[in-house]
């Protein structure tokens, strides 16, 4: 009976937080009809410096007029995880009802008021509003440049006066703009007491655009034409890479078995005390267990967990679910999913190191569970003190971090606990097609070039290539104020960037083996995973050269978040080169010991397509 207690709360709270996409779309009014003159709340969101899309405000930390009636809008997890603060806006625009000039309030500003308005034009600080779910931007003010050299005789303003302008189908908002009034501005420029009036204006107009394409405008700049033709190009390259990189690979990998193949079959017939050479020498150690066992397996579930929880994630963007300024819903997505996905990581690591004879696999399952959450929860918590030091609205309320503890606790920890104890009551043991010797053959020594970092450095750099023009657009949709939508072309370099992660790990494992170096275990999931590295460096690249961003917080912000995506990068690109490594590998130990002719040979390897290439 408890039980079954537990499994109905655990499904009310699972289905609560799958409910997040009808909670997001609906404003008050839920099916957006309206009468003429009714209510629309306008909301305002927050305010901060452009070029820092990390470091934003409540809207009245800035003394705008409020009138102390402004409610606070109830908002799901993804948008309180987006930064969002939504509280009613002192502007009343009522459906399809015109206004001229009319007045907020008026107000003596204060110089420290002044002061305080006067710093943030100066950062160039937005405001972002929402009226029935449509964004809304505007500058607050502006900065005279006008023939003055010398920044001290720069003059600052402050705009006093929104026009809004609204577009209607029949009884349904189908779009909102607002525009600042030049004419009317408040000099900032004197620390000294100023007496204004807020003013705005509304001004209504039909359209024939339909309420379902009333969001395809905010998606419409990044699938303009030449902005397609780019991301284009970046398919064609990236194509091209895995064309060229697929067919050498295959060309030089098939003649050099070939000729391995050929050469043991000949060394057979042979004199016996002939000494064997190459790969074959070491197939007594190829298949001997890494060090470090447990944490491998661990580092092995949770780069498949992030695989999981990234096709997820994609299935839903195909769909339509992350469509422009949903908000929040990915960041609700991503929770929920990992939260669901942790079985995976769960089960896959606990598996596998018991097929690598692990004994203690509670460790491993610890393990697996703080191998990513670990180093993403320490880099939580000191980006949200600084979030709070400088009150800003990404500093977490406790009630969001309880939810979050929350779903941790009653999801993500049983979840994984129930795939850990399916892993070890699986019980399958590693298929190895040949067996392992008592003693470790020694590793011969090898040029500086065959040593872990620079082959990292070579494995990370093609995979890189492939997706280096999408990164741009990718980073300044994050970390900017442009809108990506085009998730059917990031899905294809997504395949692409696996395949050829995938290959080039292939083809320096076999050097390796080639090489007599039978630790191609580790090696395998780090030059895999050197593609995060890659990734981290292209943010040094992006933060000085391509991006304006400025301030402590902004820029712990970008690389603190940074560095934990990248590192889940690592770990989900890792499990992809060694699972590819480790098929090639067992592949090529398990080729019949009396395959001797080339026939057979090409009959058992690949495709035939393949075959009459290296014939050819």
């Amino acid at each position: 009976m408890g039980r079954s207690k537990f499994s109905t709360l655990l499904f009310v709270f699972i289905f609560s937080i799958f409910s997040f996409h009808g909670t997001l779309v609906r404003s008050d009014a839920s099916n957006h009809r309206y009468s003429d003159a009714d209510n629309v709340t306008l909301y305002a969101n927050k305010v901060g410096p452009f070029h820092n899309p990390s470091e934003t405000y409540r809207y009245f930390d800035l003394p705008f007029c409020a009138t102390g009636k402004e409610k606070d809008k109830t908002e799901a997890l993804g948008e309180v995880l987006n930064g969002d603060r939504l509280v009613s806006a002192p502007y009343t625009l009522d459906f399809k009802k015109d206004k001229d000039s009319k007045s907020v309030c008026k107000k003596k500003l204060t110089k420290e008021q002044v002061a305080q308005f006067r710093e943030a034009v100066k950062k160039d600080y937005y405001f972002q509003m929402y009226y029935d779910d449509l964004p809304i931007w505007g500058f607050i003010g502006t900065v005279d440049k006008e023939g003055k050299a010398d920044p001290s005789e720069y003059k600052y303003f402050l705009y006093k006066h929104i026009q809004f302008d609204v577009l209607y189908n029949k009884d349904r908002v189908i779009e909102i703009s607002a525009r600042m009034d030049p004419h009317s501005v408040v000099d900032l420029t004197e620390d000294k007491e100023v007496d204004t009036e807020f003013l705005y204006t509304v001004k209504w107009k039909e359209t024939d655009i339909p309420f379902e394409k009333r969001m395809e405008k905010y998606s419409q700049s990044s699938s303009l034409p030449h902005h397609l033709e780019i991301h284009w190009f970046s398919i064609i390259n990236s194509c091209v890479t895995v064309l060229l990189l697929t067919g050498f690979l295959a060309t030089i990998l098939m003649r050099v078995l070939k000729n391995d193949f050929m050469k043991y079959a000949q060394d057979e017939e042979a004199a016996d005390d002939q000494e064997e050479t190459g790969w074959k020498y070491i197939h007594g150690d190829v298949f001997r267990f890494p060090k470090y066992k447990s944490l491998f397996a661990a580092a092995l579930g949770s780069g498949t967990q992030l695989f999981a929880l990234t096709i997820f994630i994609f299935m839903l963007a195909l769909v339509g679910v992350f469509y422009p300024y949903n908000r929040g819903a990915l960041f609700t997505a991503l929770v929920v999913i990992y939260a669901l996905t942790s079985g995976i990581a769960g089960y896959t690591a606990t598996s596998f190191y018991i097929q690598l004879e692990g004994s203690n696999w509670v460790r491993n399952l610890l393990l697996t569970g703080c191998l990513f959450c670990g180093p993403l929860f320490l880099m939580f918590c000191f980006l949200n003190t600084v979030a709070i030091a400088y009150s800003a609205t990404a500093a977490l309320p406790f009630g969001t971090i309880l939810v979050i503890v929350l779903i941790w606790t009653l999801v993500t920890s049983p979840l994984l606990v129930l795939g850990g104890i399916a892993g070890k009551n699986s019980r399958a043991e590693f298929q190895a097609p040949v067996r392992t010797t008592k003693y470790p053959r020694e590793i011969p020594p090898l040029p500086w070039y065959r040593s872990t970092i620079p082959q990292m450095a070579m494995a990370g750099f093609l995979p890189f290539s492939a997706i280096y023009i999408e990164l741009y657009y990718i980073f300044a949709s994050v970390w900017g104020h442009r809108i990506y939508t085009i998730y059917s072309i990031l899905f294809i370099v997504f395949i692409i960037l696996l395949i050829v992660t995938a290959f080039i790990t292939v083809a320096l494992t076999y050097f390796q083996l080639a090489a007599e170096d039978h630790e191609w275990w580790w090696r395998s999931f780090l030059c895999g995973g050197s593609t995060g590295l890659f990734i981290y460096g292209y943010c040094l690249y992006y933060y000085h050269a391509r991006s304006d961003m400025s301030g402590f917080m902004q820029t712990s912000f970008f690389f603190g978040y940074m560095a934990c995506i990248c590192y889940g990068f690592f770990l989900m690109l890792g499990s992809v080169g060694f699972r590819a490594s480790l098929f090639f590998v067992r592949h090529i130990y398990s080729v019949p010991e009396n395959m001797r002719s080339i026939d057979s040979f090409h009959a058992y390897w690949w495709c035939p397509a393949i075959s009459a290439l290296v014939t050819a």
